[in-house]
């Protein structure tokens, strides 16, 4: 029962009253927020000032004499001695005239017009001529006042305060944190962004969740009993490591294993990318390190999580630009020191996550550091199993879903790319309206997985359609009839993914060596799809670049990395490490030869599959027509076309399942009502 309660309040955190992270009720009452306030104050001030109520235009001396003077419309004018400008006054009763219709305004006392002053006495001398030429009496000649007037009224000064007070008040607040995130305030920028996993928000994934990485989970599991029982193996004057750095290909599940840590470990989790570093603004990587490293060490024991470390780990000096400032190597040396310089202390240990080791900078792997490089590869069949197991928990299953026959139809598959096959074949069920998930459903999630989306509707001509056919056909007699290649599981026509047209399925066995007779085989295998077009058409299509590439680069590692090329002989010249910098660790001379070996591998290997498939033309004349006519063909059909494989060595599939692998297939329909539904769309 407690077990229950323990795992309720971790599936919602929010329902511990001691959460400091739960959510407070919402209070009806309304809440004063002063930056309303501020954003008020300013907008009022602008408008005042933006919009002032009087509107005064600017008039010539010509319109003030002709239009103004001649008619004595004129109460009064005021001559400001600081701007040298007079302001007019109209009387009230002539603003109703229709010479004054386009003045705004008119309700206003004035001043309605005003006029730039060149020479204020001119001014003066002119005005007074003017009234003399128009006959005003004594009793209505315009005496000008002068007055002095400040260049800023007051009320300019009120509102210039206001908004510097405000925008004052508003930068303060950021700065002092009560204005919004930590990330966006001024004094804050400098400080850690890691997520912290305590006891209060712990996280729901164990190492139960883990499946398929047994030795990794090991390692990773003995850094979390470091932390519980520290004098099991301090007693014994051992030490307990720095950090351990995850390696592995992308979707091998190194940050589900660190989860599973967080998860496990009753220890303050602090988690971070290492782009949370990386910032424009020189110093600032570093300082979140240091502030990473001191709220560690305030809650030691405990872990730090650093996913992507290449982001800051990348080895120094590479892309230093001369005489700049590099921040990721300021970023670096900061973390090398606080990992192992002259005053760190124990208590704190590092896990990090990358998949490209081989550019971090070395003094980062050193034991101190990070003493243990924990290996999370792809996994193997009795892996692959038991993460069918773990995805396959949530879902609705048929009768006849085997995670064994899973396994060992998804070779070289990763964690990854597993649960997308899980939640790709649950799609396709729910698609179909099925009560559950059947075998056929992962099948074509496998096929979806690998080749792509099914383009139903793409408009295939009849002649392109020969073409493809022939092609696939070529790779399944080449596979079929050749030692060493891996056996062909299923061939389809149908268009996949962007440019995918067909393809063939194999089942490679699960090895890590492969002699030069594999390779070989494989290489004229992929050449098949190409020779076969050449044979029947006479004549080449773009069908096989990517057939193409893979030869290539299996050539070019054959002759320059394994040392299987006689004329070049047993030298290695991969350089990992980029030691060599631009240049190549051999000559121009070397480099002809290497060119020359691998074009007369390819042409061998190319002529071998000529001769092979012209041996076999009824067969690849007869599986071309087969798929013309179906579309979709598996080993059992090829079986039925060509007779059994020559060659009786059990594939990794048929020694995992324990049987034959025809049974399985047969289980795989060719769909016939598909099939012809797919002929009336052609």
């Amino acid at each position: 029962m407690a077990e229950e309660e323990k795992k309720s309040s971790n599936k919602n955190p929010q329902a511990d009253p001691n959460n400091p992270f739960k959510k407070k009720k919402k209070n009806n009452l309304p809440q004063i927020n002063f930056y309303w306030f501020y954003i008020i104050l300013i907008v009022g001030f602008a408008a005042m000032y933006l919009f002032p109520k009087p509107s005064v235009e600017s008039v010539t001396w010509y319109d003030i004499k002709n239009k103004m003077l001649k008619n004595h419309d004129i109460e009064k004018i005021e001559v400001v001695k600081t701007k040298d400008v007079a302001k007019i006054y109209i009387k009230q009763e002539r603003l109703k005239e229709s010479r004054y219709n386009d003045i705004k305004g008119k309700e206003t006392t004035g001043p309605q017009y005003y006029m730039d002053l060149i020479n204020p006495e001119k001014f003066l001398t002119d005005l007074s001529n003017a009234q003399t030429e128009f006959a005003y009496q004594e009793n209505e000649k315009i005496e000008p006042k002068r007055i002095d007037e400040s260049e800023t009224p007051w009320l300019l000064y009120l509102i210039y305060g206001g908004l510097f007070f405000g925008a004052w008040m508003f930068i303060m607040r950021r700065v002092g944190g009560q204005g919004g995130g930590g990330g966006g305030q001024l004094f804050n920028i400098g400080k850690s962004k890691a997520t912290l996993f305590d006891k209060d928000t712990k996280v729901n994934v164990t190492f139960a969740d883990v499946a398929g990485l047994e030795e990794a989970k090991v390692e990773v599991m003995e850094i979390v009993d470091f932390l519980k029982n520290p004098t099991k193996y301090t007693k014994l004057g051992g030490k307990i490591p720095k950090g351990a750095l995850l390696v592995g290909p992308p979707g091998t599940g190194k940050t589900l294993m660190a989860k599973a840590v967080a998860g496990e470990a009753n220890v303050p989790f602090f988690s971070l990318s290492g782009s949370d570093f990386v910032e424009m603004f020189v110093g600032v990587g570093a300082s979140r390190v240091r502030d990473l490293f001191r709220q560690a060490k305030e809650k030691a024991p405990c872990i730090i999580f650093i996913d992507e470390i290449d982001a800051i780990g990348r080895a120094r000096g590479r892309s230093m630009v001369q005489g700049g400032n590099d921040e990721r190597e300021n970023t670096l040396n900061q973390l090398l020191t606080e990992m192992d310089g002259f005053g760190t202390d124990s208590g704190v240990i590092i896990l990090a996550a990358t998949n490209r080791p081989d550019i971090l900078d070395s003094a980062l792997m050193r034991p101190g550091r990070f003493d243990r490089q924990i290996s999370i590869d792809g996994p193997d069949l009795n892996g692959r199993e038991h993460i069918f197991k773990v995805h396959l928990k949530p879902l609705k299953l048929g009768d006849d879903i085997d995670p064994k026959k899973l396994s060992a139809q998804t070779p070289g598959f990763a964690g990854a790319d597993i649960a997308n096959v899980c939640n790709e074949a649950a799609l396709i069920a729910a698609r179909n309206n099925k009560e559950c998930v059947e075998m056929q459903d992962f099948h074509d999630a496998i096929d979806r997985v690998i080749g792509g989306l099914e383009k139903k509707n793409k408009i295939i001509s009849p002649e392109e359609k020969r073409i493809i056919a022939y092609h696939e056909a070529g790779h399944a007699i080449s596979g079929w009839f050749l030692e060493h290649a891996d056996p062909v599981v299923k061939v389809s026509i149908v268009p996949r993914g962007v440019a995918a047209l067909g393809y063939a399925q194999y089942l490679p066995k699960e090895q890590y060596l492969y002699t030069t007779e594999q390779l070989t085989d494989t290489i004229c295998m992929t050449l098949g799809g190409r020779v076969a077009e050449d044979i029947v058409f006479g004549r080449i299509s773009t069908g096989a670049s990517n057939d193409l590439e893979r030869v290539t680069k299996t050539c070019y590692a054959m002759v320059t990395m394994y040392g299987m090329n006689n004329a070049v002989g047993n030298v290695n010249f991969y350089d990992p490490n980029n030691e060599y910098g631009f240049t190549k660790p051999y000559s121009e001379k070397t480099a002809e030869i290497i060119d020359e070996q691998v074009r007369e591998m390819i042409s061998a290997a190319y002529q071998r599959t000529k001769n092979l498939l012209n041996d076999k033309r009824d067969s690849l004349e007869r599986v071309a027509n087969e798929l013309l006519k179906r579309e979709v063909i598996f080993q059992y059909d090829l079986e039925e076309i060509l007779g059994k494989r020559p060659f009786h060595q059990k594939t990794s599939y048929d020694e995992f399942v324990n049987g034959a692998i025809q049974p399985e297939l047969e289980a795989l329909p060719a769909r016939p009502e598909a099939e012809e539904e797919k002929k009336e769309d052609i």
